[in-house]
């Protein structure tokens, strides 16, 4: 079996991460929630343009931390009998929530599908802004130079979780039977999704973006995805100084610290030649998941489509 880039197998599946995590990391989350909860997410369900036989289409809106209208694609099944699974989609970095065809085989099933549009990115979300610093080619330094409240991507971990209660709580979905799913980016908002939103019973994500940003920068892989990471050094601490600041604060939004809240079953996919999101920082956060859980592991594969797996994924989401 080829060599991960990375570390080996064997240790890649006993690393445990190199950025630092912050002192109140899980007050800043548990307040996190309250304020999400505390919002009146004024939901508006709009029928979309494209329809189907067996499925009705809709664009759904919701008041998301801070304000913003969040916007994501609901699929729902014409005919149900009682209460029926849901899926929960998430999108790779700088994109949107995809087309309507591609939930379809879910509401064939008789699912619920959410797909969440992130902030600020190709979709139709809002972002709201009103934060201290760069907000040039890139979101995960989007706020890094506020208080960790205006970083967005605490801002877009909350709308995964508000999108997940907004679905829980339809009479339409049995709570209990809810998966989340998606790669890169979509692959830490689904850790992060599953993490805040612990009645999730099924996660499955790939390539997990977002995570062990230290480890990262270390390999010299701060580039591609994680290039914005070298550049707020370059233009704002190239000497390093405020180094371990920086990560610190960088360690309230890496999902690897939020993994041990995680109660569902997990199926996570990894290219071992992942240059992107390397193998490690992957492994970063899924060592830290306490719940049952497994790898599918793609030797020769990098950040790229992954033979066979969206088949497997929807055999795993039929357990629901």
């Amino acid at each position: 079996m080829p060599l991960s880039f990375d570390l080996p197998l064997e240790k890649l599946k006993n690393y445990e991460g190199r950025n630092p995590r912050p002192e109140d990391f899980d007050d800043f989350w548990n307040d996190g929630l309250a304020e999400m909860r505390a919002i009146d997410p004024e939901v508006e369900l709009l029928p979309a343009g494209f329809q189907c036989p067996y499925a009705h289409c809709f664009h759904m809106y919701f008041t998301g931390v801070g304000g913003a209208r969040v916007h994501a694609k609901l699929v729902r099944p014409k005919k149900q009998e009682g209460p029926q699974p849901a899926v929960l989609q998430f999108h790779g970095y700088s994109g949107n929530s995809g087309q309507w065809n591609e939930k379809l085989a879910y509401a064939a099933m008789g699912y619920t599908v959410a797909a969440l549009d992130c902030r600020g990115q190709a979709g139709l979300s809002e972002d709201v802004g009103g934060v201290k610093g760069s907000t040039l080619r890139g979101h995960i330094i989007r706020g890094l130079d506020g208080p960790p409240e205006k970083l967005l991507f605490r801002q877009i971990f909350l709308d995964t979780a508000q999108m997940a209660k907004i679905v829980m709580e339809m009479e339409t979905v049995d709570d209990s039977r809810v998966g989340a799913m998606g790669g890169s980016q979509g692959g830490g908002l689904t850790l992060a999704c599953t993490a805040l939103e612990p009645r999730i019973k099924l996660s499955a994500p790939v390539f997990p973006f977002l995570c062990d940003y230290r480890r990262v920068w270390e390999m010299d892989q701060a580039k591609d995805a994680y290039w914005e990471l070298q550049n707020y050094f370059r233009q704002y601490d190239p000497l390093h100084e405020r180094e371990e600041e920086v990560f610190t604060k960088l360690g309230y939004i890496d999902v690897q610290f939020l993994c041990p809240r995680i109660h569902a079953e997990v199926m996570m996919g990894v290219g071992l030649m992942d240059t992107v999101c390397p193998p490690s920082t992957q492994f970063a956060a899924y060592n830290k998941i306490q719940s049952e859980k497994s790898t599918v592991i793609y030797p020769d594969y990098g950040h790229e489509n992954l033979p066979g797996h969206s088949d497997r994924t929807f055999e795993f989401m039929c357990k629901l």
